[in-house]
């Protein structure tokens, strides 16, 4: 693993550019360090183990996430599993970016 990159994180994505972006907007809505921020790693836990993550961060962060990333995200998507970690969340927005890539 690459830890500047953190290029492994997404278990396959190869998708540098989104883990990038997806923790500048975590550290920007919940006001961390980007030190901090770009230390998650995949197995990171988020709501319940990051206190500035609390439900009305929660609401702020998505909102953030669908305008940065230009995604909706309908309330019945969001689930304590998306937001368990920092792996889930990522997979998520990816499934979100891809969603030819999840059929199911």
């Amino acid at each position: 693993m690459n830890e500047e990159t953190g290029q492994e994180t997404g278990q396959g994505s190869g998708n540098a550019s989104l883990d990038i972006e997806l923790k500048s907007i975590i550290a920007d809505v919940l006001g961390l360090e980007a030190e901090q921020a770009n230390e998650l790693e995949e197995d990171s836990g988020l709501f319940g183990h990051l206190p500035e993550l609390d439900s009305m961060a929660v609401a702020g962060l998505l909102t953030e996430i669908e305008d940065r990333l230009d995604i909706v995200i309908e309330d019945e998507d969001v689930d304590g599993e998306m937001l368990e970690t920092y792996g889930g969340l990522l997979a998520f927005v990816e499934g979100k970016l891809n969603p030819d890539s999840e059929e199911g």
